[in-house]
């Protein structure tokens, strides 16, 4: 099984919808800690994605993933929207060319994202951000790719370890972001982006697995 470039529109609109769905999920755990737009901005941004992307036409997977970086930049708030954006670039960037992607394709895309988004943002694991969701979610697909899974079976394990990544940023004091400016009073509260980001690897999941 891989991943084309139908795959990959059809996977945007499950974030998009997903991101609408827990729109306000989102906004409340960006106000215990953040601006409280996390939410708002996201679903703001994804529907214009899945606006740029219909009008998009080729099976360039990289094309695409990089449609949807540009618009997130352009179209989301905070600090939201150049780390999805950069996010998006690089898998962009890293898919270039290719009319679909394999699971060590789909890996090398979403490490090559992951990667810009450290680059970006300064941050390392544990320190309260998305990178404790994403980076989990690239080591259960290289770990799940090394063991002989198929596609399905990887993405259902990167999902699950993004939300164990989400769900252990919660005992974590920022030190990245709005979020370090409370310091020991962010303890207790889940992160928002790593929240989001679990949402887009379960996405993934649900559409190829």
């Amino acid at each position: 099984m891989s991943i084309g470039a139908s795959d990959v529109r059809a996977w945007i609109g499950d974030f998009a919808a997903a991101v609408a769905e827990h729109r306000v999920e989102l906004v409340r755990l960006d106000t215990a800690i953040g601006d409280g737009d996390h939410g708002t901005n996201m679903d703001r941004g994804m529907k214009a994605a899945v606006e740029k992307l219909e009008a998009t036409e080729g099976e360039d997977v990289g094309a695409l993933l990089k449609g949807v970086g540009m618009t997130l930049v352009s179209k989301v708030g905070g600090a939201a929207g150049p780390l999805y954006g950069t996010l998006f670039l690089q898998m962009g960037t890293a898919a270039a060319g290719r009319t679909e992607l394999d699971l060590d394709g789909w890996a090398d895309a979403l490490e090559a994202g992951v990667k810009g988004v450290q680059a970006r943002g300064k941050a390392e694991p544990e320190d309260k951000t998305m990178v404790d969701a994403l980076l989990p979610a690239v080591d259960a697909l290289r770990a799940a790719a090394a063991a002989g899974a198929d596609l399905g079976d990887a993405l259902r394990r990167s999902a699950d370890a993004a939300e164990d990544g989400m769900r252990a940023t919660t005992p974590l004091e920022a030190r990245r972001g709005r979020a370090s400016y409370l310091g020991p009073r962010s303890v207790g509260h889940q992160d928002p982006g790593a929240t989001s980001s679990a949402l887009l690897l379960r996405a993934a999941a649900e559409r190829f697995g």
